[in-house]
């Protein structure tokens, strides 16, 4: 059982189903949970897109940028191996 204690939420709860919106409570909440999904699911991916940087972003505000850093690897000579 759920009890509402705001007398105004209670007030707009009964005026939408006088007015036909709803037929009882369990609608009003079972459409409002609904709709708070797909909202929430909606801001998921728009928060996603917000955060992507392009790669040239993603060095311009680097943590390392001006600390000349060098990132050459010494050569590679390989290794004898006996066959």
């Amino acid at each position: 059982m759920i009890e509402i204690h705001k007398r105004e939420l209670e007030q707009r709860v009964r005026e939408q189903i006088q007015r036909g919106q709803f037929h009882d409570v369990d609608e009003l909440l079972e459409r409002a949970l609904d709709a708070l999904q797909e909202k929430q699911n909606a801001a998921v991916p728009a928060r996603r897109l917000a955060a992507r940087k392009s790669l040239a972003q993603l060095f311009a505000e680097s943590p390392f940028k001006g600390l000349d850093i060098d990132f050459e690897r010494d050569p590679d000579y390989g290794r004898d191996v006996t066959l």
